[in-house]
Parts: C-alpha cells; structure tokens; sequence
C-alpha cells in the first residue's frame, strides 16, 4: 500500500468494506441486542496462494470464507471486493474426561494448501486438533436414473419399462466443505501454529512446549521435532508462542519463546532440533528494564519474508526485522505503540499487556502491518522509513471511503485530528491481519467485523 500518497491529503485515501461475520443461533440466542457474542469474534485471518479466497476462523469454531468478485468491464482496474463463499462449522466444543477440562472450538490458525486441482484445501486447528478441509463446488446434478425415481426413491422393477440415459442437470452452485483428515491425540498443550512445508507434504503444528511434524497423508502418527519440556515442571522459564517453516528450504523453520528469542533450525542435523543452528535475540537496553520487561519482551508473532531471507517478530510494543545472516541483533526496529509504556501498569491490571498481536509481510517485503489498540492498525514502509496509523472504524464503511491518518498524543495540548493516549479504547484491538500475497489489499480482523481495505489506485 503506498503510504506516500496516502499521506498526501484526506482527498486521497483507500476503499474499505466491511463484512459482518454470520453468527450461529445456538450461540446468538444468548446475546443481548448490541452485545457482542465471544462465539462471533474473528480468532485467525488469512488469504490463499493467489489472494482469490480469504477465509476467517472464530471463537465459535466457525469458518467463514470469502471469495473475490470476477472481473468485469465495469470494474477496472479490478476492485478488492470480497463477498461470502462459504460457512462451515470446522470445530465443535470437547471434554476431555482424563483430564476434566473443556477444549474450546476456537479456531487459532487456518493455512491454505496449494491448489492441485478444482478444489481448495484448507488446515485448521483448535487448541487439540489440526483438521484438512476440502472445499467444492457443485452447479451440476446427475438425472435421469433408470432404476431411481425424481425424489431417489428405488423403482420397482415393473415400473421400469424403458432405457434412460442419465444426464447432468445444471443447478444453483453449491459451495459443499467435507472433512478429509483429522490429526488428533498428538498435543498435550495447546496448539498455537500450523505451518505447511515447502514440499507440500507435511505440515507443522506447535504448541507451548512441544512441535510436531505430520505427513499429510497419515493421520495416526506424527514426529516430535522440538521438545523444550523440561523433567521438573517447575523449572519451566519459557513456551513456545509461534512457530513456521521457511517459504523454500523444505528443512528449516523457526520458532519464537516468550523469552524474546527466535530460534532457527535444521531438520537434516538430527531428529529432535533441541539444538537450534541460530538464535536470534537483541541484547536487553539497561535503560528501559522494568517489572514489565519479560512479558512485553515476549514475541506473539514471528513470520518470513516471501524471499526467505528475513524474519518479522511482534513482542507487545514493537515490530523487529531480522535477517538471516545477522543473528545479534535486528537490523530495523518499527516502534508500533511505544506511548504505552507508560501505561504498563493498567495493562497488566486489565490483562491486556498479554494480548497476542500478528504482523504481515506486503507481497514484495518492503512494508509491514501489525494491529494496535482502539481499532488502529500501522503500517511500515522499509525502504522510505515512513509509518502509518489508519482505523478500521464502522462510520467509515461508506464504498470508496477515504481512510484519514490517525495520530495519538502523548501529552500536551492535542491538535485537532489527534487522540489522547488516556481516551484509548482497550476493548477494540487489531490482533489479527492479512496481506493479499500479490496486491495492495489488506484484511483486517477487529472484534466481530472483517475489514477489507484496497489501495485508492486500484479503486
């Protein structure tokens, strides 16, 4: 998205849409009007390999996709709007009676195959269990059956006086998504990433302390590759918080601590990669040490370049650009809130300093996005140094609405279109985001509503 000409005046801006994600009526009968049911906000965003389908988890177990407009004469260039493709319920609530604990519906990632033929594939996963969905489409149904009546009831044989050649009859498209692989019984904690290799036969899933390697193809068995348990629980100093596989070498992936450490390892130097090949970690600033240093230090998201050379990590105030070759330290530093430090305090009261924000990469790697609070959202220009905070806000669902800048102030006398640090709104956060992998469209997830925002050249 280019933030030069988005800065330039309000004249200027994007196209937004909003979509109300559909709710469920076991699940909305017991929200009051107004009220946002837990069940209906979106938990995980994510586009396919082409950026035609994008498709949204939520706390209900529900998976929502959206599929893009066609191409038309009237529409060009092509516009970035998305409309409802289809719903399914992926997970439903469990007990596990060993241990007497509820495992949620919650959906914490969804990944997108690669497409092989007329179907979409999709992995996801809840707190236990990594599903493979297959999506269809049916405009077309057989008739004309011999030994079938029109409502598929079996002749009898008397009735049946005359050879028929069945035929398909054209319907009304019907969009079906059936279940094709469940992977179960591997985790003991709870799953917080998928990952698809490279090689398009296996897939990662990691939770707090441990990381699996499935086969696509077997569900029954799957390989334990990292393992940071420790013999006596009560020595435990860190988790695993995100998890990913490198976009090209089928043997290498990364995993992020809530230490603030990002380590990178390599599947061909032994089995169990309990010895990472790199560490990635800043050296902590004296200055800034406080109570509040080992959680807001904590990485929530860690993600690679489409090129494979950098990383992207989120800890809770900040956005940091590693590469690969580099290992001591991050090369850029992107502060995203930094006007909360100061407010750390009431954020650890309220619970919110341990909320868990995910960043994204633009198609070309040269501009990052990751959410903030009071529905802000900033983005980063790498090459230009240059930020951006816009607000995916409902007054501004208007077609061809023009996103204005948006400013906090620190302190001091506030201007006329900036926000006090004090008036923020910590109940509306950007905690999950996705960017098309070819274009200038963003997908924004902010409470229960999905934004869709385009670049104001593509309007």
């Amino acid at each position: 998205m280019c933030l030069d000409t988005m800065e330039e005046s309000e004249e200027n801006g994007t196209r937004e849409t909003e979509h109300m994600l559909p709710g469920s009526e076991d699940v909305g009968s017991d929200c009051e009007d107004g009220d946002i049911c837990n069940a209906d906000i979106i938990s995980t965003v994510e586009f396919n390999q082409d950026g035609e389908l994008l498709a949204t988890g939520d706390k209900g177990g529900r998976v929502v996709i959206f599929k893009r407009e066609p191409e038309s004469k009237q529409s060009l260039p092509r516009r970035g709007e998305y409309n409802v493709y289809s719903t399914f319920q992926s997970h439903e609530p469990e007990f596990d009676y060993l241990k007497s604990l509820e495992i949620e519906e919650k959906i914490n990632k969804i990944r997108w195959l690669p497409r092989q033929n007329a179907a979409y594939s999709l992995l996801s996963t809840n707190d236990k269990t990594v599903k493979l969905w297959k999506i269809t489409e049916r405009d077309k149904r057989p008739d004309g059956f011999n030994l079938k009546d029109d409502e598929g009831r079996i002749k009898s044989p008397n009735d049946i006086t005359a050879l028929r050649v069945p035929f398909f009859k054209p319907t009304e498209l019907i969009v079906e998504a059936s279940p094709r692989r469940v992977y179960a019984n591997a985790h003991t904690y709870h799953i917080n990433s998928i990952s698809l290799n490279s090689d398009h036969e296996t897939f990662l899933s990691g939770d707090d302390l441990r990381i699996n390697l499935w086969h696509l193809e077997i569900t029954d068995r799957s390989f334990n590759i990292v393992d940071i348990k420790p013999a006596n629980m009560e020595e435990l100093t860190e988790v695993i918080t995100a998890a990913e596989f490198h976009p090209s070498m089928c043997n290498v992936f990364v995993y992020s601590s809530s230490k603030g450490t990002i380590r990178l390892c390599d599947m061909r130097q032994r089995a169990l990669c309990d010895q990472h090949a790199k560490m990635f970690e800043e050296p902590e600033d004296p200055s800034n040490r406080s109570f509040f240093s080992e959680i807001i230090s904590s990485i929530s998201d860690v993600k690679f370049s489409h090129s494979g050379r950098y990383l992207i990590s989120r800890d809770y105030l900040s956005v940091k650009v590693w590469d690969l070759q580099m290992d001591s330290r991050p090369i850029e530093t992107y502060q995203v809130h930094e006007y909360l430090r100061s407010k750390l305090c009431s954020l650890y009261e309220n619970d919110c300093i341990f909320d868990k924000f995910e960043c994204a990469w633009n198609g070309n790697d040269t501009q990052i996005m990751t959410g903030s609070y009071n529905n802000f959202f900033r983005m980063f220009d790498r090459n230009t140094k240059r930020d951006l905070t816009l607000e995916a806000s409902r007054e501004n669902t208007k077609p061809k609405c023009i996103l204005k800048p948006r400013r906090v102030c620190t302190g001091g006398k506030r201007k006329k279109d900036e926000i006090s640090v004090d008036s923020l709104d910590f109940n509306k956060k950007i905690l999950h985001t996705a960017w098309h992998p070819t274009e200038n469209i963003i997908a924004v997830a902010a409470t229960n509503n999905l934004y869709i925002f385009q670049d104001k050249d593509k309007v």
